[in-house]
Protein backbone atom coordinates (compact mmCIF):
# COMPACT_ATOMS: atom_id res chain seq x y z
CA UNK A 1 0.00 0.00 0.00
CA UNK A 2 1.20 3.54 -0.66
CA UNK A 3 2.20 6.12 1.81
CA UNK A 4 3.37 3.48 4.27
CA UNK A 5 6.71 3.34 5.21
CA UNK A 6 9.32 4.88 8.67
CA UNK A 7 8.40 8.24 10.08
CA UNK A 8 9.80 11.09 8.70
CA UNK A 9 13.39 11.67 10.76
CA UNK A 10 13.17 14.75 12.99
CA UNK A 11 14.25 17.71 11.83
CA UNK A 12 16.49 18.58 14.65
CA UNK A 13 18.47 15.14 14.63
CA UNK A 14 19.22 16.01 10.54
CA UNK A 15 22.92 15.76 9.78
CA UNK A 16 22.49 18.61 7.21
CA UNK A 17 20.34 21.38 7.90
CA UNK A 18 21.29 24.16 4.68
CA UNK A 19 21.49 26.70 7.21
CA UNK A 20 24.94 28.74 7.47
CA UNK A 21 26.18 28.42 10.43
CA UNK A 22 28.39 32.45 10.14
CA UNK A 23 26.57 34.80 8.97
CA UNK A 24 27.40 36.55 5.90
CA UNK A 25 29.60 40.10 5.77
CA UNK A 26 27.76 42.86 3.12
CA UNK A 27 29.90 45.89 2.58
CA UNK A 28 29.17 48.70 0.37
CA UNK A 29 30.43 48.35 -3.32
CA UNK A 30 32.50 50.90 -4.78
CA UNK A 31 31.91 50.24 -8.76
CA UNK A 32 34.53 52.33 -10.90
CA UNK A 33 34.23 52.62 -14.95
CA UNK A 34 36.26 50.66 -16.93
CA UNK A 35 40.09 51.91 -17.12
CA UNK A 36 41.62 52.37 -20.43
CA UNK A 37 43.72 49.51 -21.36
CA UNK A 38 47.70 50.40 -19.83
CA UNK A 39 50.79 51.70 -21.87
CA UNK A 40 53.76 49.96 -20.89
CA UNK A 41 57.31 48.99 -22.22
CA UNK A 42 58.49 45.03 -22.86
CA UNK A 43 61.80 43.91 -23.20
CA UNK A 44 62.38 42.24 -26.50
CA UNK A 45 65.69 40.32 -27.44
CA UNK A 46 66.98 41.19 -30.66
CA UNK A 47 70.30 39.17 -31.52
CA UNK A 48 70.68 38.63 -28.02
CA UNK A 49 70.83 42.11 -27.01
CA UNK A 50 67.04 42.98 -24.46
CA UNK A 51 65.99 46.21 -25.63
CA UNK A 52 62.73 48.02 -24.73
CA UNK A 53 59.74 49.15 -26.44
CA UNK A 54 56.21 50.03 -26.21
CA UNK A 55 53.65 46.60 -26.02
CA UNK A 56 51.15 46.67 -28.77
CA UNK A 57 47.61 45.44 -27.77
CA UNK A 58 46.48 43.16 -30.59
CA UNK A 59 43.46 44.44 -32.15
CA UNK A 60 41.45 41.21 -30.75
CA UNK A 61 42.07 42.24 -27.26
CA UNK A 62 40.94 46.12 -28.13
CA UNK A 63 37.92 44.66 -28.79
CA UNK A 64 37.42 41.86 -26.22
CA UNK A 65 38.25 45.09 -23.33
CA UNK A 66 35.70 46.93 -25.21
CA UNK A 67 32.72 44.11 -24.69
CA UNK A 68 33.58 43.70 -21.24
CA UNK A 69 33.07 47.49 -20.99
CA UNK A 70 29.80 47.29 -22.57
CA UNK A 71 28.13 44.51 -20.40
CA UNK A 72 25.15 45.38 -18.24
CA UNK A 73 27.36 43.33 -15.36
CA UNK A 74 30.17 45.71 -15.43
CA UNK A 75 28.58 48.46 -14.24
CA UNK A 76 28.83 47.04 -11.03
CA UNK A 77 32.47 45.90 -11.10
CA UNK A 78 34.60 47.52 -8.29
CA UNK A 79 39.00 47.94 -8.90
CA UNK A 80 39.41 45.03 -7.89
CA UNK A 81 36.51 43.16 -11.16
CA UNK A 82 38.60 45.76 -13.12
CA UNK A 83 42.27 44.58 -12.33
CA UNK A 84 41.21 40.91 -12.52
CA UNK A 85 40.30 41.52 -16.42
CA UNK A 86 43.31 43.45 -17.09
CA UNK A 87 45.45 40.81 -15.93
CA UNK A 88 43.15 38.50 -17.94
CA UNK A 89 43.56 40.90 -21.01
CA UNK A 90 47.61 39.78 -20.60
CA UNK A 91 46.61 37.15 -21.20
CA UNK A 92 44.42 37.56 -24.12
CA UNK A 93 46.69 39.87 -25.52
CA UNK A 94 49.29 36.51 -25.53
CA UNK A 95 46.94 34.21 -26.83
CA UNK A 96 45.34 36.52 -29.83
CA UNK A 97 48.94 38.38 -30.54
CA UNK A 98 52.04 35.64 -29.82
CA UNK A 99 49.23 32.53 -30.34
CA UNK A 100 50.65 31.40 -27.06
CA UNK A 101 47.35 28.96 -27.57
CA UNK A 102 48.46 26.50 -23.58
CA UNK A 103 47.36 29.85 -22.19
CA UNK A 104 43.75 29.41 -23.23
CA UNK A 105 42.92 26.94 -20.29
CA UNK A 106 43.55 29.64 -17.67
CA UNK A 107 41.90 32.21 -19.95
CA UNK A 108 38.74 30.41 -19.67
CA UNK A 109 38.65 30.00 -16.38
CA UNK A 110 39.37 33.45 -15.54
CA UNK A 111 36.50 34.97 -17.87
CA UNK A 112 34.27 32.04 -16.82
CA UNK A 113 34.86 33.73 -13.16
CA UNK A 114 33.34 37.03 -14.41
CA UNK A 115 30.58 35.59 -16.39
CA UNK A 116 31.24 35.61 -19.44
CA UNK A 117 29.23 32.72 -20.91
CA UNK A 118 25.29 32.45 -20.82
CA UNK A 119 26.19 29.04 -18.78
CA UNK A 120 28.46 31.21 -16.74
CA UNK A 121 25.86 33.65 -16.31
CA UNK A 122 23.66 30.82 -14.74
CA UNK A 123 26.09 29.05 -12.16
CA UNK A 124 26.68 32.44 -11.23
CA UNK A 125 23.05 33.04 -10.86
CA UNK A 126 22.96 36.15 -13.25
CA UNK A 127 20.10 36.70 -15.65
CA UNK A 128 19.74 39.78 -17.82
CA UNK A 129 16.08 41.46 -17.61
CA UNK A 130 15.21 40.68 -21.07
CA UNK A 131 15.39 36.84 -20.35
CA UNK A 132 13.20 37.82 -17.09
CA UNK A 133 10.81 39.66 -18.84
CA UNK A 134 10.38 36.64 -21.78
CA UNK A 135 10.00 34.30 -19.35
CA UNK A 136 7.19 36.21 -17.75
CA UNK A 137 5.52 36.43 -21.24
CA UNK A 138 6.09 32.85 -22.06
CA UNK A 139 4.68 31.73 -19.00
CA UNK A 140 1.42 33.68 -18.81
CA UNK A 141 -1.06 30.85 -19.10
CA UNK A 142 -3.31 30.73 -22.23
CA UNK A 143 -6.34 31.97 -22.13
CA UNK A 144 -9.41 29.70 -21.65
CA UNK A 145 -12.14 29.38 -24.39
CA UNK A 146 -14.62 30.30 -21.55
CA UNK A 147 -12.43 33.70 -21.43
CA UNK A 148 -12.86 33.67 -25.51
CA UNK A 149 -16.30 33.23 -26.15
CA UNK A 150 -18.07 34.30 -22.86
CA UNK A 151 -20.47 31.99 -20.64
CA UNK A 152 -22.02 29.52 -22.51
CA UNK A 153 -25.95 29.76 -22.98
CA UNK A 154 -28.09 27.03 -23.72
CA UNK A 155 -30.17 27.57 -26.23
Amino acid sequence: MAGNGPAPKDPAKRARRNSDPAGMRVYPADPVSQPELPEFDVQVDVDGELISQAFVWPEATRRWWATWGAEPMARDFTATDWDFLLDSALLHAKVWGAGDLKLLPELRLRVAKMGATSEDRARLRIAYAQADEADEKRSKPQSSARERRGPLRAV
